[in-house]
């Protein structure tokens, strides 16, 4: 049997259900390079990460000799893949792109199934008042309808 992207998931998630980590994705490179990306609520520890890909090698044995297989952490400022980072994610900064190209920024409040809520200071009008007010505003998205959410580092 051909390695293939598949049975790299399996293997990879018949570890990952006696740990909290979680697969974001399975790449397979042109230059015979496996990439394996896992993450986790509280970060992801380099040595899980070479257990990890004992544990495949193991598994997968020869079919894996013309491969190289690196297993890291899904990248800090990369574009969320899975809806788990979104879940990992709320309560913290994050920028989306809508498919219109628009850019938000906000804290990430929810996320339901595919839905998810960032909340934005947007000034507005306020009846009563001269002067445009900041008020929070919640922004509801879809993750199949966005280009991209991601995580916004902040060193403040």
């Amino acid at each position: 049997m051909m390695i293939n992207r598949e049975l790299i998931k399996e293997t990879v998630e018949e570890w990952l259900k006696d740990n909290d980590y979680f697969l974001v994705d399975v790449v397979f490179e042109d230059n015979d390079r496996i990439v394996v990306e896992i993450d986790h609520a509280d970060g992801v520890w380099i040595d899980d990460c070479a257990e990890l890909s004992r544990y495949v090698q193991e598994k997968l044995g020869e079919k894996l000799d013309d491969y190289e297989m690196e297993v890291g952490s899904a990248g800090i400022g990369q574009p969320f893949k899975v809806m788990q980072q979104y879940v990992n994610h709320i309560g913290k900064e994050v920028e989306v792109l809508s498919a219109d190209g628009k850019k938000t920024k906000g804290i990430l409040k929810s996320v339901d199934g595919d839905n998810f809520v960032v909340s934005v200071m947007e000034k507005q009008k306020v009846e009563g008042k001269k002067r445009p007010e900041t008020v929070e505003v919640d922004k509801e998205f879809n993750a199949s309808d966005v280009k991209y959410t991601k995580y916004l580092l902040n060193f403040k």
